[in-house]
């Protein structure tokens, strides 16, 4: 069963940067959605951006000005550099990837830590 692998999580202080990846372990045909979501203790799951196959892209609104997404059609690979960090930004970030037709499959990863502490 493919699963998506994501790195590039860890420690940093308030202003750093971090550059977090995501990408499957196997194939996965016709990916049309990339996402990144976050979840802080006891909060829901939140949506942090978001890129379309032609490359359109959603933020919320926290992130705006911060956060860039960007995504490698030919690897299937998403990324989320993350500038400026904030203590509010600390929570696990998860990636989220979703074909189009006709299966319309979603498939998530299993999380990396991101901890903004000085």
């Amino acid at each position: 069963q493919v699963q998506l692998v994501e790195s590039g999580g860890g420690l940093v202080q308030p202003g750093g940067s971090l550059n977090l990846s995501c990408a499957p372990s196997g194939s996965i045909f016709n990916i049309d959605t990339m996402g990144w979501y976050r979840q802080a203790p006891n909060e829901e799951r939140d949506l942090v951006a978001n890129i379309t196959r032609a490359y359109r892209t959603n933020y919320a609104d926290s992130v705006k000005g911060r956060f860039t997404i960007s995504r490698d059609n030919a690897k299937n690979t998403v990324y989320l550099q993350m500038n400026n960090l904030q203590p509010q930004d600390t929570a696990v970030y998860y990636c989220k990837q979703r074909t189009g037709w006709p299966t319309y499959s979603t498939y998530w990863g299993q999380g990396t830590q991101v901890t903004v502490s000085s």
